[in-house]
């Protein structure tokens, strides 16, 4: 199952003066804002990403074509820390999952998804990281 298109919906968005932001930035192109289904949560200075099956919830991120996907996403799984050699359960896991563009169009991305107990974690009830 390969796809060369990435979700993102935290610090890896155009938004943020952060490294790993940079290099996405530079080995992909921004397609557009997208959603998911799910809920954020706030882990500390970065949301987590907990999919959802209900309609209402509704995560906002921006959806990336990578270049070089297979070299990107095992950089950025080193950067969430669920590369190789990562004691499980790693706090993210990379998942393919459905998102919607703004014009109701539907395709399948890679996602981080949050993997952590999040008993005491607030939800950022947007759903957007940004401006929360």
């Amino acid at each position: 199952m390969s796809s060369d298109r990435l979700f993102v919906y935290g610090t890896l968005m155009r938004a943020f003066d952060h490294p790993m932001a940079r290099l996405l930035a530079g080995h992909a192109e921004f397609i557009s804002e997208a959603t998911c289904r799910g809920r954020l949560v706030l882990v500390k200075h970065y949301p987590g990403l907990l999919l959802s099956e209900t309609a209402s919830d509704i995560v906002h991120g921006e959806l990336f074509q990578l270049r070089v996907p297979d070299e990107l996403l095992r950089e950025l799984d080193m950067y969430e820390a669920c590369g190789e050699g990562f004691p499980e359960p790693t706090e993210y896991l990379r998942q393919m999952i459905e998102v919607t563009l703004p014009d109701g169009t539907t395709g399948k991305a890679w996602t981080y998804v949050y993997n952590w107990p999040v008993t005491n974690l607030p939800i950022i009830e947007s759903g957007r990281f940004l401006g929360r």
